[in-house]
């Protein structure tokens, strides 16, 4: 599986932004998808992530009621919106696939994802 991020720019804050992730292979639907983020100078954080099966979505209490992640199955995509963006959202967003993985799962297991993709910089201004 090999990931591709896209969408991000730059924003003002409280302006709203999506990024995406497309996917290449077949068995899209088999992994659980996440949203990571990193800020300069800090350590990869979990943002979002949605379940392989169920489509159950799982959130950073940061971005509860300002983000949403969804996926497609159709298209092979996962997209995460991101509504009332703050300048601490400001970072490099990449998204990650562990096969078979529940949303909650994936929130602890950042070390533990099967694929990662590139990253997209978004950048809110204040």
């Amino acid at each position: 599986v090999q990931l591709q991020a896209s969408g991000g720019g730059l924003v003002q804050a409280g302006g709203s932004l999506r990024v995406s992730c497309a996917a290449s292979g077949r068995t899209f639907s088999t992994y659980g998808m996440g949203w990571f983020r990193q800020s300069p100078g800090k350590e990869r954080e979990f943002v979002a992530a949605i379940g392989w099966s169920l489509g159950i979505t799982y959130y950073v209490d940061s971005v509860k009621g300002r983000f949403t992640i969804s996926r497609d199955n159709a298209k092979n995509t996962v997209y995460l919106q991101m509504n009332n963006l703050k300048p601490e959202d400001t970072a490099v967003y990449y998204c990650a696939a562990r096969y078979k993985t529940t949303a909650q799962t994936m929130a602890r297991m950042i070390g533990g994802m099967d694929y990662w993709g590139n990253g997209t910089l978004v950048t809110v201004s204040s």
